[in-house]
């Protein structure tokens, strides 16, 4: 298996923001409990603050995953200070539906450890929703460990 990562070209980046903050907002609804109005509005805002003007701030970078030279997903990244420790923050992860299952997502968190090695950034953090099985699975299998549990009971 031949996994990169590399830089998304403008092209690509225009088609990826707004795909990226519709599965940001169905996320809210599906393992947050939003309204799907609010977490429309929650992800404008959000993404907004984080790419002024649709464009990638100095802190952020978006690489596409490739594997035999195919994209397959992709993964967003930004160095931040603003945290209880500096860290290299993971926004997204996503590998394309039929392209799961194979190890990509593995790659790719592996090569943000290489990324945060080679940046002499001491961490590496993120956020996934509860209901993310999947996910949460692969950072544990990787070392992650869980800093906080949020809940929540529907009435």
């Amino acid at each position: 298996m031949s996994v990169q990562l590399r830089p998304m070209r403008d092209d690509e980046f225009e088609v990826w923001l707004p795909l990226m903050r519709s599965r940001y907002a169905e996320d809210m609804v599906n393992h947050a409990g939003m309204s799907p109005d609010r977490a429309a509005a929650m992800a404008e805002a959000d993404i907004g603050h984080l790419f002024p003007d649709g464009r990638p701030s100095a802190a952020q970078i978006v690489y596409v995953v490739e594997a035999e030279g195919e994209p397959v997903g992709q993964l967003w990244l930004a160095e931040r200070d603003d945290t209880p420790e500096p860290c290299l923050f993971i926004f997204e992860l996503s590998v394309e539906e039929a392209y799961r299952g194979r190890g990509y997502g593995k790659a790719a968190m592996l090569f943000v450890e290489e990324e945060a090695r080679r940046r002499g950034i001491p961490r590496i953090a993120l956020n996934v929703f509860g209901g993310n099985t999947v996910a949460r699975r692969l950072y544990q299998s990787l070392g992650y460990a869980e800093n906080a549990v949020s809940m929540s009971k529907d009435l």
